[in-house]
């Protein structure tokens, strides 16, 4: 289907907001830790922790993962480009009901 990569794409993007949602409450937290508070294996949570560093939102600790200071900052633009994307998903609604 035209949306499936889409839609998986979504479903990830959802587990890194839920892991850093979870490392903000936190932290600082290691994987055993969020992988038991959020009930997913350790290496999905291994992998939103590495997109999450590399995006500059968490550095990881000897303790566990934290928010760095210019992750909120981060955070902020996230919400902008997700003001884009909804602008987008609108855009492809209105056309697919005019089909």
């Amino acid at each position: 289907m035209v949306f499936r990569k889409l839609k998986a794409e979504a479903e990830i993007v959802l587990r890194h907001l839920e892991v850093l949602k979870t490392v903000m409450e936190k932290q600082p937290v290691g994987i055993f830790k969020l992988s038991d508070i959020l009930n997913m294996p350790k290496h999905r949570i291994r992998y939103s922790l590495r997109v999450l560093e590399q995006s500059g939102i968490i550095v990881p600790t000897q303790y566990g993962a934290m928010v760095r200071d210019e992750g909120y900052d981060k955070i902020e633009e996230m919400k902008g480009e997700l003001k884009e994307i909804k602008e987008l998903i609108n855009n492809i609604e209105e056309l697919l009901n005019k089909l």
